[in-house]
This record gives C-alpha cells, sequence and structure tokens, in this order.
C-alpha cells in the first residue's frame, strides 16, 4: 500500500476462499467531510435474514502436527472455563467467508479485493490502508449491499450457533469485533441472537442517492490495533476479569495484550495463517473443541 490515499472520514461486515499472492493495485480513495455525509444508510429490509448451513473440510489431520498448542495449558483452559466475556472475529470466525470479498465478488471486483484482503489480514500493511483501497475498487452503493444482503445471506460456520447458546447458559457475554460493516454483521448478530450493542464494527457511509461516500474513521476497527482498542474498551466499561478473543487474523492476535485479551484462541477451521496460528495460546480446528471444554 505505498500509493497515496486521500481520505477525511469517519464509521461498518462475512466468506472463504484460498487467494493468490497479491499485485497491487495503484489507489486514490477521496472520502467526504461532515457536511456531505448526511446518510449514513443504515440498511434495513422487509425481508428476515436466514443463514445458510455449510460444510467446511477439517484440516485439522495435516496441519495440526506443524503446531504445539492444539492443546490448551491448564492457565488456558482456565480462563476459557471461566471467562466473563468472549469477543469473536466475524470473517473466517463466525462465518466462513470474507464479507468484504463477497461483496466486492458481488459488485465485479472480486479478484482485486481479494489479493488486498490476503495483505490485510497477513498484517504486512496497515488494517485502514486496506480497507480504504479495497473499497475504492468498487465503491458499494446502499443499493448494491442491499441488494447483497438479500441475495448472499450469511454462511455461519459449523458449530458457532451451539458454542454461542452454551456460553450464554454459562452467563458469559458475547461480542463480535470486526473489520467488516455493520450492514452485513447485524444479520449475523440477530441469527445468532447477540445484542446491537455488543457489536464493534466499521459503517458504511452513503449520499442522499445512495452513492457510496466511505466509511466511518472514528471507530476503532477501522485501523490498526482497533480490534484491541475495542477489546480494551470492552473490558474497562464492564470490568470483567477474564476476557477472550477468537479470531483467525493478525488483528484478533493484536487483542491479546495487556488490559486486553487474557487468551487468544485461533480458530483455523476457515483460514490457517500459520504466523497467526503459531502464536495463538490455543489452536483449533472445530468449535465441538471449545463446546466439549465446557462441559
Amino acid at each position: 500500500m505505498e500509493a497515496l490515499i486521500s481520505l477525511r472520514i469517519r464509521p461498518i461486515r462475512t466468506h472463504w476462499k484460498q487467494h493468490r499472492p497479491p499485485s497491487l493495485p495503484a489507489y486514490t480513495l477521496k472520502l467526504t467531510n461532515n457536511s456531505q455525509r448526511n446518510r449514513v444508510g443504515m440498511i434495513s429490509s422487509s425481508k428476515p435474514f436466514n443463514s445458510v448451513s455449510v460444510s467446511v473440510q477439517p484440516m485439522q489431520t495435516e496441519t495440526s502436527g506443524r503446531f504445539d498448542n492444539t492443546v490448551p495449558s491448564k492457565e488456558a483452559l482456565d480462563v476459557w472455563k471461566n471467562a466473563d466475556a468472549v469477543c469473536f472475529d466475524v470473517d473466517s470466525t463466525v462465518c466462513v467467508d470474507e464479507g468484504i470479498d463477497e461483496l466486492a465478488e458481488f459488485c465485479g471486483a472480486g479478484k482485486a479485493v481479494a489479493e488486498w484482503t490476503v495483505r490485510a489480514m497477513g498484517g504486512s500493511v496497515p488494517f485502514e490502508e486496506a480497507l480504504a483501497a479495497r473499497l475504492s475498487l468498487f465503491c458499494p452503493s446502499s443499493f448494491q449491499v442491499q441488494d447483497f444482503l438479500e441475495k448472499r445471506p450469511p454462511r455461519i460456520s459449523p458449530g458457532i450457533d451451539e458454542l454461542i447458546t452454551k456460553l450464554k447458559v454459562n452467563k458469559t457475554d458475547v461480542y463480535l469485533i470486526s473489520g467488516g460493516f455493520r450492514q452485513m454483521i447485524n444479520p449475523v448478530a440477530s441469527i445468532l441472537g447477540i445484542p446491537r450493542q455488543n457489536i464493534f464494527a466499521n459503517q458504511l457511509l452513503f449520499g442522499n442517492s445512495g452513492e457510496f461516500l466511505g466509511f466511518d474513521t472514528n471507530e476503532p476497527t477501522s485501523r490498526s490495533g482497533g480490534k484491541a482498542a475495542a477489546v480494551e474498551q470492552i473490558r474497562k466499561a464492564r470490568g470483567y476479569e477474564k476476557l477472550v478473543m477468537i479470531g483467525d487474523g493478525a488483528t484478533d492476535l493484536e487483542a491479546r495484550r495487556p488490559g486486553g485479551a487474557d487468551l487468544f484462541i485461533c480458530y483455523a477451521g476457515v483460514q490457517l495463517r500459520d504466523g497467526v496460528a503459531a502464536k495463538a495460546d490455543w489452536l483449533v480446528f472445530n468449535f465441538k473443541d471449545l463446546i466439549n471444554s465446557l462441559e
């Protein structure tokens, strides 16, 4: 992301593919000031949102031998079983897809955007640059986003609904923390019974005619380190003693730091990112492992 981004912006995201190394497109993204952002487009629909059940081939058999953290330590298991709150990444974790990739494909720019996503999730470029660059490649209108939501319902990861239900039974609060967009994450939260106030994500901005204006940079998840900042904000506001972060990417791993998450669980059932998986407190390929450990 050596190209220059021109932005004055302020903030909302799910899907799965193997991607090739990126070729780097040049880009310029111009976003708007307060006087132009008179509609942020919290897209509504008269139709209920449904999820799609999917089957994900487990990678555990052929890959877990490379890692020594597939069995949790006693300390990690204690934090997990006694967590006051669990924060989930959404793309490639709660859902099997990368939401922005799927939206871009729907809008005709899938390959170029997916290449940027690989770089962003691997932590090789600042997240805010990757986000701006990806959006600049297809500039989705509010009508395209609405059409996408109606034609491409969320694909929920196997076992996630059961896991979240189990956490709720155990009186553990559940949050969604995502670099994706609220317009696409709100339906996922509704399916899983997670309240809107427990969502930390970005916000697409639209003009009076539904045209794309940018995204709200006031949201903590709109920039590098944003998930960590969101987790710290949650912890400070609610006074949680034990908090867990679950995700697949470098931005999720960042949340594991003093004042943030006490435990980072890498979920590699969709995407296995070696650098992230190796640094996790616990590496899992199936949510069943987490469910069974709560019994």
